[in-house]
């Protein structure tokens, strides 16, 4: 069984849940943006949660099925594909995701996952480390695992869209707010800041009013996690995405919290992301 890809849109990879417990040797964790889209996934077409799918950036993915396949799409919804509803791709046939309406990543399930080899225990493309199966290729003939699990028999998941708009997600107060104090924690969750360009697998990085140190000088380097929001010089926050450094010199004010962290994987440049306290 397996799956030959015609176009790859602007950026297709193959992820899982990642190569978590690693950050001491100096390996990220990496795997989805938007873990729980993916997890979605897995679970509709009757595969372990650790079965690897397709993340797909913005749209443009066609692949051809080697065999009769058991596929879903989640995350941002793609015109050409059933969304959220497990559907048969017969032996031949092609599935062919246009740009999304709203949202930036599409997860593709396979029941049986994406079969390429691991590397470190996962088959997460780690795109800052350069760990794991090669970005997905035009010509690519992807392998299909089998299936272990028996098919849930789930028609539809009504789940909803991605945001189109101004996106709110919950911060909590970092190791370095200290760094910024009452003013600049005010500043952070005062404004709504533009994702923009400039952002990636990694990151997101954020436009808006700088905010200001009460303080000179760098950190020793300090480990990161996803939703860390580090504060380089400019002023300007980066939310910390899959694909983050595992170590960091720039204070980070604050954590968005991680089902939040999913929901800012959809941001496309351009949109705005305002950021809520939260209790700790």
């Amino acid at each position: 069984m397996s799956l030959t890809v015609l176009a790859t849109g602007p950026l297709t990879t193959v992820q899982d849940l990642g190569r978590p417990g690693q950050a001491a040797l100096g390996i990220g964790r990496s795997g989805a943006c938007d873990r729980a889209s993916a997890a979605l996934a897995n679970r509709l077409v009757g595969n372990r949660a650790d079965d690897a799918v397709l993340e797909v950036t913005f749209g443009g993915l066609t692949v051809r099925a080697g065999a009769d396949l058991l596929v879903v799409t989640t995350g941002a919804r793609c015109p050409g594909a059933p969304h959220a509803a497990p559907t048969v791709l017969r032996r031949g046939q092609q599935l062919r995701l246009g740009p999304p309406v709203s949202g930036l990543r599409t997860y593709l399930a396979v029941r049986g996952g994406i079969a390429v080899p691991p590397v470190l225990g996962s088959r997460a493309t780690d795109l800052l480390a350069g760990l794991g199966p090669a970005v997905v290729a035009t010509g690519d003939v992807l392998p299909i695992g089998e299936p272990v699990d028996p098919a849930p028999g789930v028609d539809l998941a009504p789940v909803p869209e991605p945001t189109a708009g101004e996106l709110t997600a919950t911060v909590l107060p970092g190791p370095r707010a200290d760094w910024f104090g009452d003013a600049g924690w005010a500043a952070l969750t005062g404004q709504a800041w533009t994702v923009t360009s400039e952002s990636n697998r990694v990151g997101l990085r954020l436009d808006g009013a700088p905010l200001e140190r009460l303080r000179a000088g760098e950190l020793p380097s300090e480990g990161m996690v996803r939703g860390a929001l580090q504060v380089p010089p400019s002023g300007l926050p980066v939310l910390f995405l899959a694909d983050h450094p595992v170590t960091g010199g720039y204070p980070v004010i604050g954590y968005v919290t991680d089902a939040d962290v999913d929901a800012c994987a959809q941001l496309r440049p351009g949109q705005a992301l305002r950021l809520r306290p939260g209790r700790p």
